[in-house]
């Protein structure tokens, strides 16, 4: 899939920002057990200059690439993955300071009564706008002065 970037030339047409300027975070985990849409992710997401960890479709894989890579920057888990839910991945990576959001055929309502009821939560099915929304929820953008740090 290739995004259109017309409409993203100017990231803030009030600052002046470009995406010449800009500094995404390194990597985004994607945790998703459909291989349609975890490929449609992996996509959206190269295609936004963002690197991709996964995608992987159950919670022991995702633990596993977790406890071996060192730049995850934000993360993306279905909530459903084949019968179990990605809660303890979600567990994994609070513990380690890392932003994620939840996607979810069910909506919000799916994190009701939930430890993590309040985390960021897009429904299936979504569009780009909404996915790029998400993005910039779950892993701002760092307007970079001139340097990389």
């Amino acid at each position: 899939m290739t995004l259109d970037h017309s409409q993203t030339d100017v990231v803030d047409e009030e600052m002046g920002i470009t995406p010449q300027d800009i500094v995404v975070r390194q990597q985004f985990l994607v945790v998703e057990d459909e291989p349609l849409l975890s490929m449609l992710m992996e996509d959206m997401l190269l295609d936004l200059g963002y690197r991709v960890l996964g995608p992987v479709a159950c919670v022991s894989e995702a633990l596993i690439l977790l406890e071996q890579a060192e730049d995850v920057g934000a993360a993306l888990l279905d909530f459903s993955l084949r019968g179990e839910q990605s809660l303890e991945v979600a567990d994994a990576l609070l513990a380690r300071g890392v932003p994620f959001a939840f996607i979810s055929g069910h909506g919000p309502s799916v994190l009701d009564g939930c430890r993590h009821a309040g985390s960021p939560v897009l429904g299936k099915p979504f569009s780009v706008k909404q996915f790029e929304g998400l993005l910039r929820e779950v892993a701002p953008l760092v307007v970079s002065g001139g340097s990389t740090h």
